[in-house]
């Protein structure tokens, strides 16, 4: 027995020996490896290579599978080796197998607050990408209260901003509310590194700027909007302290400040795309671009693309209204070049890039088309708001085609119904759905109906300074009053409608009302404003049609046909046109 207890014994001080040679050499790769990572400027090359080289050891299976992770993770956000960096993700351990793996680190170590921190963001993150928002909200939840426990308000705002950001996101409002304001009350009290405090406040300013937003609030948000501008301003004069925090959990940060400039940028389009203020959204995204152009030559962080895609799906939007849709559908490419790059980029704008070309095929009177884009999209979103603005959209193609749709129609406009149990909390939806309802009345012939629709689309957009809904709601009720021969309230429409879309301007509103302006003065006997109103008219068509041919003659005019997988990487060019612009002209 003894004989065999000394053997034991000795095969197990020999497998301690091995376990720890393996662990030094491993270590030494790893250490060899983040130091070259982190050098100034990186060295990627020789990070890979430490990395690479832990393979030949015939590492154990947990040690080879987080060495693909971290290759994986290199390649992908230092290099443009995409397809290797996919191949080491792949060989990674699965989700499901680094949970457990999570859970039984963050059990551990309690005792060291960073890295407990650490670790549950990691497994809230993990969660998030698996779409398990309650899973990961529980668990941001676990976070704020052990930061409060181990003294570090910083992170504890962290946790709880990110509980926020994911509350959001589910909808889950009247949990928001109040979550926002601790957050703001601990983000205002603590004292602490200045640009830490500046990026807290910059968070929880987003999140409010977004929340007014997705909730159709344009005017209401300007307070909180002009706090985030000033706030990013003051962060962009401090100076980056080296000094480290006294306690271990507060050695996080939320976003690089140039990270955060873009992301004020890109809120700041947002609200001028929905406020109709066009040219400033323009000016906004040009120097966003322009910025994320600099950051991506020396940082390939995956958030800088989705910042990318939803500026350029917001100013498409713009290009769309201004009458610029040649321009549209190159960026348009541009989104979809973009999304062939990253299948997760892909999987969470695919919906957004249908829907966008089917806006498109309305601007260019490819109606069957924007059908099929627009029901594509509607296959592959399950967020609310942006499958009411498609609903709504789409609704507005059926309405144009006359009685091809009756009965898809009716259904549509009812599950849109803005008199009662409107499906998203959105004013600005809701006011929309009022003026469709307008729309169909008035092709429909029921004038009366028409009219108390769209005037509550005009108060709903006063409320909130909608400009371009005010204009379509004005040029649309002037024509209503000239068809029934009220040719006074008619110019009182028409006018500020017109006044209106040149401030914003909208290309299609100034046709309508150009064309408006000059039957109502020919009617009237004011030949000289009958005139300067046609040739206004002449103008704007002239403009409509040219672009309309551009468009329509780029390759890329192909698109309109994509309706299934990911999206095609060439196109053939076009004879040219195949629409036509009676509808318009």
């Amino acid at each position: 027995m003894a004989a065999q207890a000394a053997v034991a014994a000795q095969a197990a001080a020999a497998q301690a020996a091995q376990a720890e040679a393996a662990e030094s050499w491993y270590l030494a790769l790893l250490g060899f490896a983040e130091h070259f990572r982190t050098s100034s400027p990186p060295k990627i090359r020789l990070c890979v290579h430490c990395l690479q080289a832990v393979f030949p050891f015939k590492p154990p299976q947990r040690i080879e599978a987080r060495t693909h992770l971290q290759l994986g993770s290199v390649l992908y956000h230092h290099t443009k080796n995409s397809e290797q960096a996919r191949s080491h993700l792949e060989k990674a351990n699965s989700v499901d197998a680094a949970k457990p793996l999570l859970r039984k680190a963050i059990q551990i170590s309690q005792q060291t607050p960073y890295w407990h921190c650490r670790l549950l963001f990691q497994l809230a993150q993990l969660h998030t990408l698996e779409k398990d928002l309650v899973s990961a909200c529980d668990l941001l939840g676990v976070g704020a209260e052990y930061a409060r426990v181990v003294g570090s308000e910083y992170t504890r705002a962290l946790f709880l901003l990110s509980k926020g950001m994911l509350l959001l996101m589910e909808r889950k409002l009247q949990e928001v509310h109040p979550l926002l304001t601790l957050c703001g009350q601990i983000v205002e009290n603590w004292q602490g590194n200045p640009i830490q405090k500046e990026s807290l406040r910059v968070f929880f300013l987003v999140l409010q700027v977004t929340h007014y937003l997705d909730a159709g609030q344009v005017k209401s948000v300007k307070p909180c909007l002009k706090q985030l501008q000033q706030c990013i301003q003051t962060i962009s004069t401090l100076h980056d302290d080296e000094i480290l925090p006294s306690n271990p959990a507060d050695l996080f940060h939320w976003l690089p400040k140039e990270h955060m400039c873009v992301l004020v940028y890109l809120v700041t389009v947002m609200h001028s795309m929905q406020a109709g203020y066009l040219e400033k959204a323009q000016k906004y995204t040009d120097k966003a671009l322009m910025q994320l152009e600099k950051l991506k030559m020396l940082d390939c962080s995956p958030i800088l693309s989705s910042f990318q895609v939803i500026l350029l799906e917001h100013i498409i939007m713009c290009r769309l209204v201004t009458g610029h849709k040649a321009t549209a559908l190159q960026e348009i490419s541009q989104v979809c070049q973009l999304c062939q790059q990253s299948p997760r980029l892909f999987s969470n704008h695919a919906a957004q890039l249908h829907t966008l070309l089917g806006l498109y095929c309305v601007s260019v009177n490819c109606m069957d088309n924007a059908e099929a884009q627009f029901t594509t999209a509607l296959r592959l979103t399950n967020h609310q708001e942006l499958w009411a603005f498609i609903v709504t959209n789409l609704a507005s193609v059926y309405i144009r085609e006359g009685n091809r749709h009756q009965e898809v129609l009716y259904s549509l406009l009812e599950r849109i119904n803005p008199d009662h149990s409107f499906p998203v909390s959105s004013h600005c939806l809701r006011a929309a759905a009022f003026y469709v309802r307008g729309l169909f009345s008035f092709f429909q012939g029921r004038y009366n109906e028409a009219k108390r629709f769209l005037r509550e689309t005009l108060k709903m957009s006063n409320a909130e300074d909608l400009n371009r809904l005010t204009a379509c709601s004005l040029v649309l009720l002037g024509h209503i009053f000239y068809v029934l021969g009220n040719h006074r309230e008619s110019n009182n429409m028409v006018v500020p409608a017109m006044q209106l879309a040149s401030k914003i301007p909208d290309m299609s509103v100034q046709l309508w009302s150009s064309a408006l302006l000059r039957d109502l003065n020919k009617a009237c006997g004011n030949a000289m404003d009958a005139h300067e109103a046609a040739q206004m008219h002449q103008n704007f068509s002239q403009q409509l049609l040219q672009d309309h041919i551009e468009a329509c003659s780029l390759p890329e005019h192909n698109l309109i046909t994509w309706t299934d997988g990911p999206p095609p990487v060439q196109f053939q060019a076009q004879n040219g046109p195949n629409t036509s612009l009676a509808s318009l002209l």
